[in-house]
Protein backbone atom coordinates (compact mmCIF):
# COMPACT_ATOMS: atom_id res chain seq x y z
CA UNK A 1 0.00 0.00 0.00
CA UNK A 2 1.25 3.17 -0.80
CA UNK A 3 0.83 6.41 1.73
CA UNK A 4 0.89 10.25 1.50
CA UNK A 5 2.09 12.15 4.36
CA UNK A 6 1.91 16.04 4.15
CA UNK A 7 4.42 18.10 6.21
CA UNK A 8 4.08 21.47 7.85
CA UNK A 9 6.74 23.96 8.86
CA UNK A 10 10.00 22.24 9.30
CA UNK A 11 9.25 19.14 8.37
CA UNK A 12 8.86 20.42 4.96
CA UNK A 13 12.42 21.32 5.16
CA UNK A 14 13.21 18.00 6.68
CA UNK A 15 11.97 15.65 3.79
CA UNK A 16 13.01 18.62 1.12
CA UNK A 17 9.24 18.91 -0.30
CA UNK A 18 5.66 19.43 1.13
CA UNK A 19 4.51 15.93 1.07
CA UNK A 20 6.00 12.62 0.33
CA UNK A 21 4.61 8.87 -0.46
CA UNK A 22 5.75 5.69 1.16
CA UNK A 23 5.01 2.46 0.12
CA UNK A 24 3.93 -0.46 2.52
CA UNK A 25 3.81 -3.87 2.94
CA UNK A 26 1.33 -4.29 5.63
CA UNK A 27 -0.93 -2.17 7.94
CA UNK A 28 1.09 -0.66 10.58
CA UNK A 29 0.07 2.15 13.58
CA UNK A 30 1.71 5.54 14.25
CA UNK A 31 4.45 4.68 16.42
CA UNK A 32 5.50 2.21 13.09
CA UNK A 33 5.37 5.18 10.99
CA UNK A 34 7.24 7.69 13.37
CA UNK A 35 10.22 4.35 13.50
CA UNK A 36 10.26 3.89 9.37
CA UNK A 37 10.04 8.25 8.93
CA UNK A 38 13.31 8.50 11.89
CA UNK A 39 15.21 5.76 10.01
CA UNK A 40 14.78 7.41 6.33
CA UNK A 41 15.26 11.34 8.01
CA UNK A 42 17.00 11.07 11.37
CA UNK A 43 16.87 15.27 11.58
CA UNK A 44 12.98 14.08 12.56
CA UNK A 45 14.34 12.83 15.72
CA UNK A 46 16.10 16.05 16.26
CA UNK A 47 12.64 18.19 16.74
CA UNK A 48 12.35 16.20 20.29
CA UNK A 49 8.54 15.88 19.77
CA UNK A 50 6.26 15.86 16.87
CA UNK A 51 2.52 14.55 16.47
CA UNK A 52 1.56 12.44 13.44
CA UNK A 53 -2.48 13.70 12.04
CA UNK A 54 -4.56 11.21 10.90
CA UNK A 55 -7.73 12.16 9.50
CA UNK A 56 -6.96 15.66 11.01
CA UNK A 57 -6.70 14.42 14.31
CA UNK A 58 -3.53 13.61 16.68
CA UNK A 59 -2.72 10.17 16.51
CA UNK A 60 -1.50 7.97 19.62
CA UNK A 61 0.92 5.53 18.91
CA UNK A 62 -1.42 3.11 18.65
CA UNK A 63 -3.40 4.22 16.34
CA UNK A 64 -3.74 2.21 13.32
CA UNK A 65 -3.21 3.67 9.09
CA UNK A 66 -5.11 2.45 6.67
CA UNK A 67 -4.79 2.93 3.13
CA UNK A 68 -7.42 5.87 2.33
CA UNK A 69 -6.56 8.13 5.87
CA UNK A 70 -5.05 11.18 5.09
CA UNK A 71 -1.23 11.35 7.31
CA UNK A 72 0.21 14.75 8.41
CA UNK A 73 3.53 15.39 10.41
CA UNK A 74 3.02 18.31 12.43
CA UNK A 75 6.21 19.53 14.00
CA UNK A 76 6.39 21.38 17.43
CA UNK A 77 5.19 25.04 17.47
CA UNK A 78 6.22 28.21 19.41
CA UNK A 79 4.90 31.06 20.00
CA UNK A 80 5.16 34.75 21.30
Amino acid sequence: MTITIQAFGIAKEIFRKPSLELELKEKLNVADLKAILENKYPLLKELGTYMIAVNNDYGEDSTIISLKDEIAIIPPVSGG
